[in-house]
């Protein structure tokens, strides 16, 4: 058995027609750029890419296979020299049985099913290019698709305010809208950790993951898990996902859910804190508030939270929100260090105040040993370091 960095939420980049970025720029969010990015640049052993169900990335992973630049795993994914690719997308979920939209994340383990998959999902939404689409059947009956092509089914960022199962599209329970049994893991989403999901009794049975839902090169692997597997497969991450034959996941890495886009409540019009949900903002006066992860949690709560069997939650701050840290020195971070997590979690600070700024590496080093300040984020601002 070995451990591997797996991130399983990465998009792909659309034109304004839905059809999937085509261009060559070295920043551009095409497949090729995703894959070698996420491994040469984050050292991610293990990405799932979004939008697979797209026929133009369907073409462009044909194209690499055909190229060499990929090969089929026999027991499912795409191997991009030791990376392993798994194929997946993303869905959204709103009939008579929910309350809201919903995304959910289904994973696929060939191309050849994800082809199936797409030309079954083409008779049930309006755009077969687009990511995120609302597919017009039940949640039950999307489920069973999945698991008729032998897939994963995994609800998405599952606190946050819009779209998302526990924000909008439930009153109380995932019964009211999911075959529980036929759920693989459960997404965080940013703004939440294990501690505060596990507040929800039923949770307890599923696996958490810890995804980035990137939507740049930069976003990769801002939360990814490390997981127990013998080798990157999709039946592999199957098994981890079940916690079957000594796989599993070994610890979840995050935001700390302050920095997150939705973790407190706010006025809706000015974004003032604002912790009573039914009084008017005392700033602006607006009655419109954007609940907070931690505030609806508070709500569904029926545990304590107790870490219920769990890896560790192992809180993190992305370069991109360390202050001071600019293209430059990032650049200059990885001519020496070779990965993002390198910096993140290995490099001595010795090492590091030799390249960087002593100010900039204390405030790395702080963010290791979680003694920085936050202000904490809410409706769609990211929180930020404060001290």
């Amino acid at each position: 058995m070995k451990e591997y960095f797996v991130d399983l939420h990465i998009h792909i980049g659309r034109t304004r027609s839905g059809r999937a970025v085509k261009i060559t720029g070295a920043k551009s969010l095409t497949f090729s750029n995703i894959i070698r990015h996420a491994r040469d640049y984050k050292g991610l052993n293990m990405i799932g890419v979004i939008d697979s169900h797209s026929p133009e990335v369907l073409d462009e992973m044909e194209e690499l296979l055909k190229a060499g630049e990929l090969q089929e795993h026999p027991k499912g994914g795409l191997n991009y020299g030791g990376m392993s690719v798994i194929l997946g997308c993303e869905i959204e979920i709103n009939d008579e049985s929910t309350q809201g939209p919903i995304h959910v994340l289904c994973y696929l383990p060939t191309l050849q099913k994800m082809r199936t998959f797409s030309d079954w999902l083409a008779n049930h939404l309006k755009n077969i290019h687009l990511s995120s689409q609302r597919v017009y059947v039940s949640g039950h009956v999307l489920q069973k698709k999945v698991k008729e092509l032998s897939g994963i089914f995994i609800p998405a960022h599952v606190f946050t305010p819009f779209k998302s199962l526990y924000g909008k599209g439930v009153r109380n329970s995932l019964a009211e809208v999911f075959d529980a049994d036929l759920i693989d893991g459960i997404e965080l989403g940013l703004s939440s950790d294990t501690n505060m999901a596990d507040q929800l009794a039923e949770l307890h049975r599923y696996t958490f993951v810890t995804n980035s839902d990137a939507h740049s090169l930069a976003k990769i692997a801002r939360e990814y898990q490390k997981i127990v597997m013998a080798e990157p497969s999709f039946k592999e991450l199957g098994l981890a996902l079940s916690k079957a034959e000594g796989r599993g996941i070994r610890a979840n890495y995050g935001l700390d859910p302050q920095l997150g886009k939705y973790h407190r409540t706010v006025c809706a019009d000015c974004l003032t804190y604002s912790p009573v949900f039914d009084e008017a903002c005392s700033v602006c006066g607006s009655d419109k508030k954007i609940k907070g992860v931690a505030d609806r949690i508070l709500e569904l709560r029926t545990s304590e939270g107790n870490n219920y069997e769990r890896p560790p939650y192992i809180h993190q701050v992305p370069l991109e929100f360390i202050p001071g840290l600019g293209p430059k020195m990032l650049e200059k971070l990885m001519n020496h260090f070779g990965t993002e997590m390198a910096v993140l979690h290995s490099v001595p600070f010795d090492s590091l105040k030799q390249v960087i700024p002593e100010k900039t590496a204390i405030t790395i080093d702080k963010a290791r040993k979680g003694q920085l300040v936050f202000h904490a984020g809410g409706g769609g601002k990211y929180g930020k370091i404060t001290d």
